[in-house]
C-alpha cells in the first residue's frame, strides 16, 4: 500500500529579534529618563517604562503665605492632575526686597502614557490646579 498523506501543515510565524541592537539603542540613549534608572555596578536596578508622548509644560507662580508648603502643593497638583503629572519642580525663588513677600515659580510637567494630551485638556487642568493652590494653599496667584 501507499504510504499515509502527510498531516495537513499548520500555518505559523516565525520571526527574529535582535536584542543587541534593542540594548545598544537604550544603553547608548541620551533620555534621563532611561539613565536616571540605573547607576554603576548596581546589577538589581530594574527597567521601568516611560511615555513616547511629548511633555506638556506649565508654569505657575505666586506669593507663599505662611501656610504654604511644597508638599502641599505636590499633593494637591497630583490629586488634581493624577497620572498625568509627571512632576512639580520649583524654577525660581524670588524675595522681594522692599515688601519682603517671597515669590516661587514652579513648573509642572503633564505627560501622558497612552496618547499626546491636548492644550484644550492641559489648560483645563492647569485651571484646576491654579483655583485649587489659590483657595486651599491661601496664596496670590501672580
Amino acid at each position: 500500500p501507499p504510504p499515509p498523506p502527510p498531516p495537513p501543515r499548520d500555518r505559523s510565524i516565525c520571526f527574529g529579534l535582535d536584542l543587541v541592537l534593542v540594548c545598544c539603542r537604550l544603553f547608548w540613549s541620551d533620555d534621563d529618563r532611561f539613565l536616571k534608572q540605573f547607576k554603576a555596578g548596581d546589577l538589581k536596578g530594574k527597567f521601568k517604562s516611560y511615555s513616547k508622548y511629548p511633555p506638556c509644560y506649565k508654569d505657575m507662580a505666586f506669593w507663599i503665605s505662611p501656610e504654604f508648603t511644597e508638599n502641599n502643593l505636590c499633593e494637591l497638583v497630583r490629586g488634581i492632575g493624577g497620572d498625568l503629572v509627571e512632576e512639580v519642580q520649583l524654577i525660581d525663588n524670588f524675595t522681594n526686597k522692599k515688601t519682603g513677600r517671597t515669590s516661587h515659580c514652579y513648573r509642572i510637567t503633564y505627560r501622558s502614557m497612552e496618547r499626546s494630551l491636548t492644550d484644550d485638556e492641559i489648560n483645563e487642568l492647569q485651571a484646576q490646579v491654579r483655583a485649587g493652590v489659590a483657595e486651599q494653599l491661601k496664596v496670590e496667584l501672580r
